[in-house]
């Protein structure tokens, strides 16, 4: 096997998605590769690197699955990159009252300093009355640390907190 595929399943979080999805993968000798599967909301999302036969083939295993489990999935043909993974060197706390813009806001100006985003994960904290918006980005700081820290101060005055930390890697 040599193709590669991005697969995509979305739908409502329910116990035994992942026992499924992969129990599948590995009955029809597919291979996994990287993924990342989270619970948003109430719903589960699953993104998985699977190297398998043609398209056609891993959407027939897949289907029944999806279908049973009311999950939406999609396929796309990739280039799989393995073992290239670049390791992040800052980690950005994001912490302020929700509103519209603060992801777009910390992501722009983070960019624009020479951020590489790898991972970024939020949650919605607080009350629905006083909602507070958790963010959390790691990445590669292309330009160093005090360039993202200098670029993300100016937010401080909105009311968002903004913590830039060095990541020790520990790798050799």
């Amino acid at each position: 096997m040599s193709n590669w595929y991005m697969l995509t399943l979305v739908g409502k979080d329910r116990p035994g998605i992942v026992a499924a999805v992969t129990t599948a993968l590995f009955d029809a000798d597919c291979n996994l590769g990287e993924s990342s599967m989270i619970r948003l909301g109430q719903n589960f999302s699953v993104m998985m690197m699977v190297e398998g036969g043609d398209e056609a083939g891993v959407r027939a295993v897949l289907q029944p699955v999806a279908e049973r489990l009311g999950l939406a999935l999609h396929i796309d043909a990739i280039d799989p990159g393995l073992h290239q993974r670049l390791v992040p060197d800052v980690c950005i706390r994001v912490h302020g009252a929700d509103r519209a813009g603060i992801v777009a806001q910390v992501t722009t100006r983070a960019e624009q300093a020479g951020l590489n985003i790898l991972d970024l994960e939020s949650d919605v904290g607080g009350t629905e009355q006083q909602p507070i918006y958790i963010l959390q980005i790691e990445g590669v700081a292309e330009q160093g640390i005090d360039a993202i820290q200098t670029a993300l101060a100016p937010l401080q005055a909105d009311g968002v907190k903004v913590d830039v930390h060095p990541i020790e890697t520990l790798i050799g």
